[in-house]
Protein backbone atom coordinates (compact mmCIF):
# COMPACT_ATOMS: atom_id res chain seq x y z
CA UNK A 1 0.00 0.00 0.00
CA UNK A 2 1.39 3.45 -0.89
CA UNK A 3 1.83 5.78 1.59
CA UNK A 4 -0.63 8.95 1.41
CA UNK A 5 1.36 12.30 0.26
CA UNK A 6 1.32 14.97 2.72
CA UNK A 7 2.09 12.44 5.39
CA UNK A 8 5.34 11.99 4.71
CA UNK A 9 8.43 14.19 6.14
CA UNK A 10 8.89 16.81 3.36
CA UNK A 11 12.36 14.93 2.10
CA UNK A 12 10.14 11.75 1.07
CA UNK A 13 7.25 13.93 0.00
CA UNK A 14 9.22 15.11 -3.03
CA UNK A 15 11.08 11.76 -3.68
CA UNK A 16 6.71 9.99 -3.92
CA UNK A 17 5.84 12.79 -5.92
CA UNK A 18 8.97 11.97 -8.83
CA UNK A 19 8.29 8.55 -8.31
CA UNK A 20 4.67 9.08 -8.47
CA UNK A 21 5.23 11.34 -11.77
CA UNK A 22 7.63 8.62 -13.52
CA UNK A 23 5.05 5.98 -12.64
CA UNK A 24 1.87 7.67 -13.72
CA UNK A 25 3.11 9.69 -16.37
CA UNK A 26 2.91 7.27 -19.57
CA UNK A 27 -0.70 5.79 -18.93
CA UNK A 28 -1.73 9.10 -17.73
CA UNK A 29 -0.52 10.53 -20.95
CA UNK A 30 -2.89 7.91 -22.90
CA UNK A 31 -5.43 8.65 -20.98
CA UNK A 32 -5.46 11.90 -22.00
CA UNK A 33 -4.81 11.24 -25.31
CA UNK A 34 -7.47 9.28 -26.02
CA UNK A 35 -9.73 11.85 -25.32
CA UNK A 36 -7.88 15.28 -26.47
CA UNK A 37 -6.42 14.51 -29.98
CA UNK A 38 -4.08 17.28 -29.85
CA UNK A 39 -0.92 16.74 -28.09
CA UNK A 40 -0.20 20.27 -27.11
CA UNK A 41 -3.29 20.36 -25.26
CA UNK A 42 -2.71 16.67 -24.33
CA UNK A 43 0.53 17.77 -22.90
CA UNK A 44 -0.75 20.94 -21.58
CA UNK A 45 -3.31 18.88 -19.51
CA UNK A 46 -0.76 16.57 -18.38
CA UNK A 47 1.29 19.41 -17.06
CA UNK A 48 -1.62 20.77 -14.98
CA UNK A 49 -2.26 17.44 -13.15
CA UNK A 50 1.36 16.96 -11.96
CA UNK A 51 1.03 20.61 -11.23
CA UNK A 52 -2.26 19.70 -9.00
CA UNK A 53 -0.72 17.38 -7.27
CA UNK A 54 2.22 19.12 -6.02
CA UNK A 55 0.30 22.04 -4.88
CA UNK A 56 -2.09 19.18 -3.17
CA UNK A 57 1.21 17.91 -1.15
CA UNK A 58 1.19 20.83 -0.09
CA UNK A 59 -2.49 21.31 1.61
CA UNK A 60 -2.88 19.45 5.14
CA UNK A 61 -5.43 16.73 3.83
CA UNK A 62 -3.43 13.49 2.59
CA UNK A 63 -4.67 12.24 -1.14
CA UNK A 64 -5.46 8.91 -0.66
CA UNK A 65 -5.30 6.49 -3.78
CA UNK A 66 -3.09 9.36 -5.34
CA UNK A 67 -3.29 6.89 -9.17
CA UNK A 68 -7.06 7.31 -8.39
CA UNK A 69 -6.97 11.30 -7.53
CA UNK A 70 -4.58 11.43 -11.00
CA UNK A 71 -7.29 10.44 -12.79
CA UNK A 72 -10.23 12.31 -11.76
CA UNK A 73 -8.04 15.47 -11.99
CA UNK A 74 -6.97 15.05 -15.87
CA UNK A 75 -10.72 14.00 -16.33
CA UNK A 76 -11.87 17.25 -14.78
CA UNK A 77 -9.09 19.48 -16.87
CA UNK A 78 -10.48 17.28 -19.90
CA UNK A 79 -14.03 18.69 -19.18
CA UNK A 80 -12.67 22.26 -18.57
CA UNK A 81 -11.01 22.19 -21.95
CA UNK A 82 -14.32 20.82 -23.68
CA UNK A 83 -16.43 23.89 -21.84
CA UNK A 84 -14.27 26.50 -22.57
CA UNK A 85 -14.12 25.42 -26.29
CA UNK A 86 -17.94 25.74 -26.03
CA UNK A 87 -17.77 28.93 -25.06
CA UNK A 88 -17.13 30.25 -28.21
CA UNK A 89 -20.53 31.30 -29.17
CA UNK A 90 -22.30 32.45 -32.62
CA UNK A 91 -21.75 35.41 -33.79
CA UNK A 92 -23.59 38.25 -31.46
CA UNK A 93 -24.54 41.89 -33.30
CA UNK A 94 -21.80 43.54 -32.74
CA UNK A 95 -23.78 46.83 -32.91
CA UNK A 96 -27.57 47.66 -33.05
CA UNK A 97 -26.18 50.93 -35.67
CA UNK A 98 -29.05 52.77 -37.12
CA UNK A 99 -26.99 52.29 -40.68
CA UNK A 100 -27.48 49.04 -40.96
CA UNK A 101 -23.96 47.44 -40.62
CA UNK A 102 -24.32 44.40 -38.07
CA UNK A 103 -24.80 41.61 -40.97
CA UNK A 104 -25.23 38.93 -38.36
CA UNK A 105 -25.44 36.45 -41.55
CA UNK A 106 -22.14 37.22 -42.69
CA UNK A 107 -20.38 36.44 -39.32
CA UNK A 108 -21.92 32.91 -38.95
CA UNK A 109 -21.43 31.31 -42.46
CA UNK A 110 -18.31 30.62 -44.09
CA UNK A 111 -17.31 32.61 -46.90
CA UNK A 112 -18.32 31.70 -49.99
CA UNK A 113 -14.97 31.71 -51.84
CA UNK A 114 -13.24 29.50 -48.83
CA UNK A 115 -11.53 26.83 -50.91
CA UNK A 116 -13.09 23.13 -49.75
CA UNK A 117 -15.96 21.00 -49.95
CA UNK A 118 -16.35 21.28 -46.34
CA UNK A 119 -16.63 25.25 -46.26
CA UNK A 120 -19.41 24.62 -49.02
CA UNK A 121 -20.61 21.48 -47.23
CA UNK A 122 -20.76 23.53 -43.54
CA UNK A 123 -22.53 26.35 -45.48
CA UNK A 124 -25.38 24.23 -47.39
CA UNK A 125 -25.87 22.82 -43.66
CA UNK A 126 -26.79 26.16 -41.83
CA UNK A 127 -28.86 27.64 -44.58
CA UNK A 128 -31.14 24.69 -44.60
CA UNK A 129 -30.54 25.00 -40.72
CA UNK A 130 -31.55 28.72 -41.17
CA UNK A 131 -34.64 28.33 -43.13
CA UNK A 132 -36.00 25.95 -41.07
CA UNK A 133 -35.24 28.12 -37.60
CA UNK A 134 -36.64 31.26 -39.76
CA UNK A 135 -40.05 29.42 -40.24
CA UNK A 136 -40.20 29.44 -36.48
CA UNK A 137 -40.25 33.28 -35.94
CA UNK A 138 -43.42 35.22 -36.00
CA UNK A 139 -43.73 37.03 -39.31
CA UNK A 140 -42.59 40.17 -37.97
CA UNK A 141 -39.41 39.40 -36.71
CA UNK A 142 -38.78 36.83 -40.24
CA UNK A 143 -39.68 39.40 -42.27
CA UNK A 144 -37.29 42.07 -40.82
CA UNK A 145 -34.39 39.79 -40.43
CA UNK A 146 -35.13 38.42 -44.16
CA UNK A 147 -35.16 42.16 -45.23
CA UNK A 148 -32.38 43.35 -43.73
CA UNK A 149 -29.77 40.30 -43.89
CA UNK A 150 -31.02 39.07 -46.98
CA UNK A 151 -31.66 42.04 -48.79
CA UNK A 152 -29.55 44.03 -47.57
CA UNK A 153 -31.64 46.50 -46.58
CA UNK A 154 -31.11 49.27 -44.23
CA UNK A 155 -32.73 49.99 -41.08
CA UNK A 156 -33.84 53.69 -42.10
CA UNK A 157 -34.97 51.92 -45.58
CA UNK A 158 -37.22 49.52 -43.78
CA UNK A 159 -38.72 52.14 -41.15
CA UNK A 160 -39.69 54.47 -43.38
CA UNK A 161 -41.66 51.64 -45.85
CA UNK A 162 -43.23 50.13 -42.56
CA UNK A 163 -43.99 53.05 -40.58
CA UNK A 164 -42.68 51.56 -37.68
CA UNK A 165 -39.45 53.25 -35.50
CA UNK A 166 -35.98 52.07 -36.37
CA UNK A 167 -35.90 50.72 -32.56
CA UNK A 168 -38.59 48.57 -32.98
CA UNK A 169 -36.78 46.68 -36.07
CA UNK A 170 -33.83 46.69 -34.40
CA UNK A 171 -35.51 45.18 -31.25
CA UNK A 172 -37.16 42.53 -34.07
CA UNK A 173 -33.99 41.68 -35.66
CA UNK A 174 -32.70 41.00 -31.99
CA UNK A 175 -35.33 38.57 -30.87
CA UNK A 176 -34.72 36.85 -34.29
CA UNK A 177 -31.22 36.36 -34.16
CA UNK A 178 -31.14 35.55 -30.28
CA UNK A 179 -33.91 32.10 -31.83
CA UNK A 180 -31.87 31.55 -34.97
CA UNK A 181 -28.42 31.90 -32.26
CA UNK A 182 -30.20 29.24 -29.89
CA UNK A 183 -31.35 27.23 -32.99
CA UNK A 184 -28.08 26.52 -35.10
CA UNK A 185 -25.08 26.34 -31.55
CA UNK A 186 -25.14 22.66 -31.71
CA UNK A 187 -24.63 22.87 -35.74
CA UNK A 188 -22.15 25.75 -35.34
CA UNK A 189 -20.21 23.74 -32.76
CA UNK A 190 -20.24 20.91 -34.87
CA UNK A 191 -18.02 22.62 -37.45
CA UNK A 192 -16.01 24.27 -35.56
CA UNK A 193 -17.02 27.89 -37.45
Amino acid sequence: MEPTLPSLPMANTNQHITDTVVRESARLRNFIRRRIPDPGEAEDILQDVFYELVEACRLPDPIEQVGAWLYRVARNRIIDRFRKKREVALPDLVNDSEDGDDHWLEQLLPAEQDDGPEAAYARSLLMAALQDALEELPVAQRDVFIAHELERRSFKELAAESGLSINTLLARKRYAVLHLRERLQSLYDEFNL
